[in-house]
């Protein structure tokens, strides 16, 4: 790993145009320029429709940002990131207006750069080891910047008919076959990296849209899944074959992947499983997980669930929960007609795990927070339906295991609030492959993986993402596939050189 990061350090900095580019402006002019803020729709118009919210940079706001980057000697903000993109290389290049090669740098790492430029927590990441941050100033906007190089060169290549997957693609060079079960994130990485190194990969998703959590679990209006469709067609175009519609495990079994003549298995079927409070209630009609609410409003049409399957028009809406979920899931309630929404939250607004950004943007959309609460019952009305949940109210405690500090219950203080719906998104526990022999499961579902090559305790079988991690982020997911498939392809090419020597 260090090799890794040193090479990307290094890997074109020396070259003469970059040289010339830092010593064009000088590092005061640089660090004076401030940081560009991403035009946004106003929240009284995005509540009317699924629109995404926040709309990218301009040519000009794009190199502008680009000229803050100080294009350090050992980027911290390379360090930070999970897959380890040449941050630094990639943003030179938009500052030099050299949109193309931008694209193809952020490409030798990422097979999903218009997602994670979205979707992607950069500020505990990326930015957060930008050198901005030691001299109290806001970090590069890297997440912006790489959302920007994937959409200029997506319309780039619709205006000449000249996409750059054609520079990606890849005439398999081992007669080796490899699946992948789950679309979702880690295993797009996955298979990305291993149609790049010339192995012939097939991914294999249950439902019947691709792109797993990427699809289901994020709206619209936060990531629009044209853009998904568009990073997979990519990766058809490399030569990656997708099958929906089948569930491994049950529609073809691990072994029968064996007799298709697979000779290598990356599970990524991700963390989908929801957990429960088990308090009295909770199985009303009127109560659901985010994962269910999410896959009505993203995958089905509400006529499969009913007249009012989705639609929450005069309804009242409580999400339990403090991340990005639940903020999606209320975010979704306002724009689905909700009277009124709420978020319930047993922490305080400071340990809110969710992305600042997505906190600033529900509390414009007249989100109310109702932090330092915990649901304790769900109470039905007469007919049987949910009427109002009772919250007993927190306090903070001692840190916990995590460093968030403790809720403790305030005795004997209890509220109880009218609601309609209730979402609960309180995390997930991982889908468990089905039957797989000698693969050892542990605690909660999770697959046991090597921690340094992802290989599973079944020969031949890499696990990575949320089934081995738990619930966790899109960009974490994807370094996983990106490790799973460096350790995969190792182990296929050290067999390849035995064979050659035998010889």
């Amino acid at each position: 790993m260090k090799e890794e990061l040193q090479e990307i350090f290094t890997r074109g900095r020396d070259e003469e145009w970059r040289v010339d580019l830092r010593q064009s402006v000088k590092p005061t002019v640089r660090t004076s320029i401030p940081r560009v803020r991403m035009p946004e729709l106003p929240p009284d118009f995005r509540i009317t429709n699924s629109r995404e919210v926040c709309e990218g940079l301009s040519v000009e706001q794009a190199v502008l940002e680009a000229t803050r980057c100080l294009d350090c000697v050992n980027p911290g903000c390379v360090k930070g990131c999970p897959v380890h993109n040449d941050i630094p290389g990639f943003i030179k290049n938009i500052e030099r207006r050299d949109f193309r090669e931008a694209s193809r740098v952020l490409r030798r790492t990422t097979v999903l750069p218009a997602v994670c430029g979205r979707v992607c927590p950069q500020e505990k990441q990326c930015e957060a080891g930008c050198t901005y941050l030691k001299m109290g100033k806001s970090a590069v906007s890297i997440g912006a910047l790489e959302r920007f190089t994937a959409d200029l060169n997506r319309t780039i290549d619709r205006m000449v008919h000249d996409s750059m997957a054609d520079d990606e693609a890849v005439h398999p060079l081992y007669p080796i076959k490899v699946a992948v079960v789950g679309s979702g994130p880690s295993g797009l990485a996955f298979a990305g990296d291993m149609a790049r190194r010339g192995y012939k990969v097939t991914v294999f998703e249950a439902l019947s849209q691709f792109g797993g959590v990427l699809k289901y679990g994020i709206p619209e209006f936060c990531l629009p899944s044209k853009i998904v469709d568009r990073e997979i067609n990519r990766l058809r175009d490399m030569g990656v074959n997708f099958i929906k519609d089948c569930l491994i495990g049950r529609t073809l079994s691990y072994g029968d992947l064996e007799k298709l003549g697979y000779k290598g298995i990356y599970i990524a079927t991700g963390a989908g499983k929801p957990r429960y409070m088990d308090i009295p209630g909770e199985n009303l009609p009127g109560v659901m997980t985010a994962n269910e609410y999410l896959m009505r409003l993203n995958l089905l049409e509400p006529s499969v669930f009913g007249a009012n399957g989705v639609a929450l028009t005069g309804k009242r809406v409580a999400v339990i929960g403090g991340g990005n979920t639940a903020i999606d899931a209320a975010r979704c309630a306002v724009r689905t007609g909700a009277e009124e929404t709420y978020i319930v939250y047993r922490r305080s607004m400071d340990e809110m795990p969710a992305r600042r950004e997505e906190i600033r943007h529900a509390r414009e959309e007249g989100i109310r927070f109702m932090t330092l609460h915990n649901p304790v019952r769900y109470l039905p009305d007469s007919k049987g339906f949910l009427h109002a949940m009772r919250l007993e109210k927190m306090e903070l405690g001692e840190p916990d295991e995590s460093g968030r500090r403790s809720p403790v219950p305030i005795p004997g203080e209890f509220v109880e609030v009218p609601v309609d719906i209730v979402v609960v998104s309180i995390g997930y526990y991982p889908n468990p492959p089905i039957s797989i022999p000698d693969m050892e499961i542990g605690k909660g579902g999770k697959v046991e993986v090597d921690s340094e090559t992802l290989r599973s305790t079944k020969a031949a079988v890499y696990a990575g993402g949320d089934i081995v991690r738990g619930p966790a982020t899109v960009i974490l997911a994807m370094g996983d596939g990106r490790k799973a498939a460096d350790s995969m392809a190792k182990a296929f090419e050290n067999a390849f050189s035995r064979i050659s020597l035998d010889y």
